[in-house]
């Protein structure tokens, strides 16, 4: 890629620049359907749906090397990453899809702010927050560079879920980018 990829200094200050992300009340600021491998599209307003996750996506039919049959973990159903961390790695929005995401949201996404199994609503879908770990990949370094994956899986970056994480639809309803975020509990 020709892409010049972000410092760490640079991640470190933007994110400081931009400050923490709200606890609760966040905003779910971009949605991406993944309909078939390295394929990505932008969408307004999607539906999410208990069995098929967001409705359009590969998830269901990728499946998944962490189930023993290989079919869909529902606990990887939804991945969802900070709209202030993907605005540093990946400098412009038209390049936040590349990094596999189907949410990107802002709100707190640490485990003290949204532990596993903490519910919460985005338009009129509910989901739940899993215990699966969200870490880069080779694809992700290709992608960001090798400041942006120290950034992610470092000690404090995973402590932190800086790569982002996953949860799974309870609840099915329709989502719209500019929708609020809310805990439930």
């Amino acid at each position: 890629m020709n892409e010049q990829y972000a410092t760490m200094a640079e991640i470190e200050a933007g994110l400081a620049e931009a400050g923490p992300s709200p606890l609760d009340n966040g905003v779910l600021e971009m949605i991406v359907s993944r309909p078939e491998e390295e394929r990505r599209e932008v969408l307004e307003q999607a539906l999410l749906d208990p069995d098929e996750g967001l409705v359009g996506d590969n998830w269901r039919a990728r499946g998944s090397r962490h189930t023993e049959d290989g079919s869909a973990n529902p606990d990887m159903q939804i991945t969802m990453m900070n709209s202030r961390i993907i605005e540093q790695l990946a400098g412009e929005r038209g390049r936040w899809p590349l990094a596999g995401d189907q949410l990107f949201v802002d709100i707190d996404v640490s485990p003290e702010n949204l532990a596993p199994g903490q519910q919460f609503t985005i338009g009129e879908a509910l989901l739940e927050i899993t215990a699966v770990p969200h870490t880069g990949c080779a694809k992700f370094t290709g992608r960001y560079g090798s400041d942006a994956i120290r950034f992610v899986n470092s000690p404090e970056g995973r402590a932190a879920r800086r790569r982002g994480v996953y949860a799974r639809v309870i609840k099915a309803g329709l989502i719209k980018t500019g929708d609020k975020i809310m805990k439930q509990g």
